[in-house]
């Protein structure tokens, strides 16, 4: 070794420029030269591919579970109070001081029951939600996505409130659109001597909204309250009032707040209860999709062994030669360590480029596909959503980068450690 070799007390200085110039110039080495650059190719791009294909994943069950809270929620409230109170004068005050407390940004009466619509000679289910107009404009997620119409009709009319909004897809299906009459049927109407009957009215399309849920957009109808209450036989009566908050997450705290205020004939529950089942699975699934993907890029990382392992083998002769030349154990472990290494680090860095960059063009991307292939490749109908979201995690991204890296450092070790212990002699005795 030379003086240019950075020495320090007569040894190289650990990871110091000589070990780095050796452990680069044995991962560039060719096949003849005993090196294994294929194999560090492969270990490479298998490293990127998982690490990118974890990041790409990842990022769209995040950007689903955040589009599908947020139109969820936009959609229906936060928490909710029913109870025998819903029928009473004493509501309309239970509702003034709902408002009033600090977070809660919507307190709004709703009646909500399923009707058969009848539009140009088709018939569907339907979920109609009595909402007071005033309340319908507050609900962004609706007011700003009227597809066709206007919301300006809602709850005026000939007949004093008969013109209702109906969502996009449910009005594509029935054939109607906006000006068009649409009938629709109760099971439940009002008390006649007879018990309840049948309730049949037929309604104006005042417009039609698509919030980007087909569950929604072709199921569910707005009617005016007093409509609704007329329709349905509630009297003057809701069945529920629904609370959205400035965050949704503070619900939990708030609910013994709203419980006391609404009173002990009263139920308050929160959105995390009424789809504890939904979210559960989507949390399951998203952290079973999680385990198996990191597990993926761990098996790639092991491909780094095998490349190691044949390094060693190769350049025996080379080690007996560094050995005997005044290196020791430990620049040895550390030259084949940073061999492996740089193949994880390059990999990781790729992948990391290469899903940041998916996930960022997602959108472009999922049209390129379908316009070269001609289907579909993200139905609504199946995924509730018109298209595929991504939302990035850069806590989870720095995650998904220690863990790659953690464990391509692991697979050099065994194979460095090997040749850090190869004996000079044994290594010569057949050269």
């Amino acid at each position: 070794m030379s003086s240019a070799d950075n020495l320090t007390g007569g040894r190289a200085a650990p990871f110091g420029l000589w070990e780095r110039s050796v452990a680069l110039r044995y991962l560039r080495a060719k096949r003849s030269e005993g090196g294994v650059a294929l194999i560090s190719l492969i270990s490479f791009i298998g490293i990127m591919l998982a690490v990118a294909v974890l990041i790409i994943v990842m990022s769209v069950m995040n950007g689903f579970r955040s589009e599908l809270l947020g139109r969820i929620l936009g959609f229906n409230g936060h928490m909710y109070v029913t109870g025998g109170i819903m029928m009473t004068p004493e509501r309309d005050p239970m509702i003034a001081r709902l408002k009033a407390i600090p977070g809660v940004v919507q307190v709004v009466p709703i009646i909500e029951a399923q009707a058969m619509a009848l539009g140009q000679g088709q018939i569907s289910g339907a979920i109609v939600r009595g909402i007071r107009p005033s309340d319908l404009a507050a609900t962004k997620l609706v007011s700003s996505n009227i597809v066709r119409g206007s919301l300006e009709g809602f709850g005026a009319g000939e007949y004093g409130g008969d013109l209702i909004m109906v969502g996009d897809r449910l009005a594509q299906n029935l054939g109607v659109q906006p000006g068009d009459a649409l009938t629709l049927i109760s099971p439940t109407g009002g008390a006649t001597a007879f018990g309840a009957t049948p309730q049949r009215k037929t309604y104006t399309v005042a417009g039609t909204f698509s919030v980007g849920m087909s569950e929604y957009d072709q199921t569910f109808i707005y009617m005016p309250l007093d409509q609704a209450q007329l329709f349905f036989g509630r009297d003057t009566g809701v069945d529920f009032v629904e609370m959205k908050l400035t965050n949704a997450d503070d619900a939990m705290a708030l609910k013994p707040e709203v419980a006391r205020i609404a009173g002990p004939t009263s139920v308050v529950t929160d959105w995390t209860e009424k789809n504890a089942s939904y979210w559960g699975a989507l949390q399951v699934e998203r952290n079973v999709m999680r385990l198996i993907l990191m597990l993926l890029v761990a098996i790639a990382a092991m491909n780094i062994i095998s490349g190691l392992v044949m390094l060693v083998k190769n350049k025996g002769r080379d080690i007996a030669i560094l050995r005997t030349m005044g290196a020791g154990q430990g620049s040895i472990l550390r030259i084949f360590f940073m061999t492996g290494a740089l193949v994880g680090l390059l990999g990781t860095v790729a992948g990391l480029v290469l899903g940041v960059l998916f996930c960022t063009f997602i959108g472009p991307i999922q049209s390129f596909v379908e316009w070269a292939t001609g289907t579909q490749v993200f139905n609504s109908d199946v995924y509730f959503l018109t298209r595929v979201p991504a939302k990035i995690d850069w806590q989870e991204v720095a995650g998904i980068t220690f863990w790659s890296l953690a464990m391509a450092f692991v697979a050099t070790l065994p194979p460095a450690w090997r040749a850090s212990r190869l004996d000079p002699v044994e290594a010569l005795r057949y050269e």
